[in-house]
């Protein structure tokens, strides 16, 4: 029987990793009926994670009320696979919340407490969640409140932080906090590494997409520069440069502070909670992919993370791409066989996107080992 493993991460603005697997699985299966397919979609940490991760581990959809962005309530959800929860933060702090209203200095991830909570509660010992598409630019202030962090003013009063007044922090007391996650493991997962603050911190490089003009962006990373050096005068803990502190509204450094929790790439993540090392032993070929292979794809994207694994067991892989930066060539020297372009001739963004069903499967096809029907390999000529 011949085996092989999908690992596509989405091809932004065009497929998700769901439509993709099934796509792949398809076209093996036509070929390869008697092929053991095992589809492991990944998603970015944004909108989608929860389906992608269920995809791949199995477990339910937990649906329940939380607040929204500005506080209101909303049917938000998470996912849960035995005693780990998979939380994408967009489900109650995502930019598409806010629909015509987008405040970076007002919104809040206090919901995302809320889903946090219900897990716990539930008996979650590890809770993974997902940092991106937010709305938000609280570090996670939102989040550590609904969970019992008390956050007070110069004067002693208690208030909710947002992004336009975490500088009016004067103390955090995390004690409830801390006996709330005592004894479970969180993980947040991003594929950025950007600090909390500062030109390539969380409001330089992400608030303007979040609504904010230039003088709310500068605003946001002073009150975010401030918030740093409230977290480690009380907390005693260095963020403001920590690597993906500033994901999501800087939520990776709040997930840090407040939660103790990891900060790690998602592919990483959801490889080893699958068991990829022991899902590689008898595998014929691996199939991954991204929309666009280029030097981002080296610093630990879904196609390079995989693909180092794989070189580890001998097994060939073979990425799907939208597109390929030329001079690639040390794509091949981290453990990938080959790599298709879905897009090449296509010209504008529009004809690529009504294409890209039809592009992927008619790609799939000239594979040749897929067409021949066997899993041995045979290099095609990569200049063709």
């Amino acid at each position: 029987m011949k085996k092989c493993i999908l690992v596509p991460d989405s091809f932004k603005g065009t497929m998700n990793s769901i439509q993709i697997s099934n796509i792949m699985k398809d076209v093996i299966l036509k070929h390869w009926p008697d092929c053991e397919v095992i589809s492991i979609p990944i998603a970015d940490g944004g909108e989608g994670t929860v389906d992608c991760w269920l995809e791949a581990l199995g477990g339910n959809k937990i649906f329940l009320k939380t607040k929204g962005p500005y506080m209101e309530d909303i049917d938000s959800f998470y996912g849960l696979a035995g005693k780990t929860a998979i939380i994408e933060m967009a489900a109650s702090a995502g930019l598409p919340l806010v629909v015509d209203r987008p405040d970076p200095l007002r919104t809040t991830t206090y919901g995302v407490g809320e889903l946090i909570r219900d897990a716990i509660r539930r008996g979650c010992k590890k809770i993974i969640i997902g940092l991106g598409g937010s709305c938000t630019n609280d570090a996670g202030a939102g989040m550590a409140a609904a969970l019992g962090t008390v956050f007070r003013d110069a004067n002693g009063r208690d208030f909710l932080p947002v992004g336009g007044t975490l500088s009016e922090v004067d103390s955090i007391d995390i004690t409830e906090i801390e006996r709330l996650v005592k004894g479970v493991e969180i993980i947040g997962i991003c594929d950025i590494d950007n600090p909390m603050h500062g030109r390539q911190g969380a409001a330089c490089v992400f608030a303007p997409q979040k609504g904010a003009g230039p003088e709310a962006v500068e605003l946001l990373d002073r009150q975010l520069e401030k918030f740093a050096g409230t977290i480690y005068r009380c907390l005693g803990m260095d963020v403001g440069l920590l690597k993906g502190a500033g994901a999501a509204g800087a939520m990776g450094a709040g997930v840090h502070a407040f939660l103790k929790g990891q900060l790690k790439q998602g592919i990483d993540t959801i490889l080893d909670l699958v068991g990829f090392e022991e899902l590689l032993q008898g595998c014929d070929v691996v199939f991954t992919g991204e929309g666009r292979l280029d030097e981002q794809t080296l610093s630990g994207k879904v196609v390079s993370g995989v693909a180092g694994r794989a070189k580890h067991r001998n097994v060939p892989v073979i990425a799907v791409v939208g597109s390929m930066d030329q001079n690639m060539t040390a794509i091949f020297d981290i453990g990938v066989t080959e790599v298709y372009e879905t897009g090449r001739g296509r010209g504008s963004f529009a004809e690529i996107k009504a294409n890209c069903l039809e592009d992927l499967r008619a790609t799939l096809e000239k594979v040749p080992m897929i067409s021949a029907g066997s899993p041995s390999f045979r290099l095609p000529d990569r200049d063709a």
